[in-house]
């Protein structure tokens, strides 16, 4: 299975496992009922997929499950019980000489938990609504070959549930933590898997999150309709179309106009989308990519001694060297080289977007302040120019958060500083009853 190419940079970006201001992508997606299930769906967060087939048939088992609106067939504490025991093998009290040895209770109530769970799986997997789900077929298939294995026959077969004997208890014991360990660990494995696919079709059913058709890699094409941020409330949903003919789009807009949010937005679904994942859209239809990577929230490297400008330059080279392999990229760098002055900042823009854009294959989105860049750039037939508008109510900036054709010629920093009232302080000090800034 091939594994899109990312970094910590761009995991932290789209703020996948949360920051210090509250939950992450990943929690929005975590409906789960089991420990390894946390695990597994951590995994797929860090390791997104860059395959068509992989990415379509993931897809579709999660709407399958959607649809059906199945309920997940364990209990939590059913999991708790087996997952405390299966811990406890013959190899891992070896290795692990602070591990403390279960008590007999506690091998009682882990046998019958992992008992009750291969019943549990084998009636849900003999459902006809789950037989009918074809992209699950093959994970179906191999779950029922381990539950019909000579080893696990006397397990489906037991009837006195709740009432084993200690002879019982200790066979079944031996079976599970020793002879067929394996083979209860591959079914633990595949149990969580189903946990991901129907905790992720819950989000998909709560949220009314779309899911997204994976085209032919290298096709260098991405429509959104309606995409917005999915930790977003009241979020205002956009449109968004590049190809071969627009592979690079180059969006300005005044601050707090929304730029950052809707990168967030469309690099989020995407990423979602390659993971096989629903998204926060009406729609969206996108090219696999090999790899995907963002610059929005770079910091200094002070370890090396570096300057913001410095680190943008090593991300952009970073960049290059990913390019020249040929492979096709998603390449997104919020307010590029804001850390040199104006005139510095303007030529380099120009020349890297230049070069981003003889890179047919990959599809790029530069936003900026210097709008003077935008505008020498603007002859090339390539390149598409959006912009979130700033509309004036009186002396107060109104923000519509919708993408518009162009350039954007809002100015208004200087009437937002005015609003504040903050030349005003500097002159005559603080206003009598001035809040003091917390």
């Amino acid at each position: 299975m091939t594994i899109l190419r990312t970094d910590d940079q761009t995991i932290e970006d789209l703020g996948i496992f949360g920051r210090h201001k509250g939950p992450g992508i990943y929690d929005i997606y975590n409906r789960l009922h089991t420990r390894g299930g946390e695990v597994l769906l951590q995994a797929m967060f860090r390791q997104p997929l860059s395959d068509k087939e992989a990415i379509n048939s993931r897809s579709s088992i999660i709407e399958r499950l959607a649809a059906l609106q199945l309920p997940f067939p364990y209990t939590a504490s059913l999991f708790d019980m087996a997952e405390k025991y299966l811990l406890h093998t013959e190899e891992s009290e070896k290795g692990k000489p602070g591990l403390v040895a279960l008590g007999e209770k506690e091998i009682q109530n882990g046998v019958q938990a992992v008992m009750e769970i291969i019943r549990l799986t084998k009636t849900f997997m003999e459902q006809d609504s789950v037989k009918n789900i074809s992209a699950y077929a093959p994970e179906r298939e191999a779950i029922l070959r381990l539950l019909t294995d000579p080893a696990l026959a006397p397990a489906l077969k037991e009837t006195s549930r709740g009432k084993l004997s200690y002879a019982a208890i200790t066979a079944y014991d031996g079976l599970f933590r020793i002879s067929a360990e394996r083979k209860i660990k591959s079914l633990m494995e595949h149990i969580y898997q189903l946990d991901v696919y129907m905790s992720v079709a819950q989000t998909a059913l709560e949220r009314k999150f779309v899911f997204p058709k994976a085209l032919d890699k290298g096709s260098c094409e991405l429509r959104l309709e309606g995409v917005y941020h999915p930790a977003l409330k009241e979020a205002v949903g956009n449109d968004m179309v590049m190809d071969t003919a627009q592979n690079v789009i180059f969006l300005t807009g005044a601050n707090m106009a929304g730029k950052s949010t809707f990168l967030r937005a469309l690099s989020t679904a995407l990423y979602l989308a390659h993971m096989g994942f629903p998204v926060a859209a009406r729609s969206m239809t996108f090219s696999v990519m090999d790899g995907l990577y963002t610059t929005i929230n770079l910091p200094d490297n002070l370890g090396i001694g570096a300057s913001h400008f410095y680190a943008e330059v090593l991300r952009v080279k970073k960049m290059a060297t990913e390019l020249s392999t040929g492979k096709s990229f998603f390449v997104l760098f919020d307010e590029l080289f804001r850390g040199t002055n104006v005139k510095d900042a303007h030529e380099a823009t120009v020349a890297v977007v230049k070069g981003f854009v003889s890179r047919r294959n990959s599809m790029f989105i530069i936003s900026s302040h210097i709008v003077e860049a935008g505008e020498e750039l603007r002859d090339n037939d390539h390149i598409g120019f959006l912009y979130l508008p700033t509309k004036m109510n009186g002396h107060i900036p109104e923000y519509t958060y919708t993408l518009e054709k162009g350039i954007t010629d809002d100015r208004h920093g200087m009437i937002i500083i005015r609003n504040e009232g903050i030349l005003e302080t500097l002159k005559n000090g603080k206003k009598s009853g001035a809040s003091t800034p917390q």
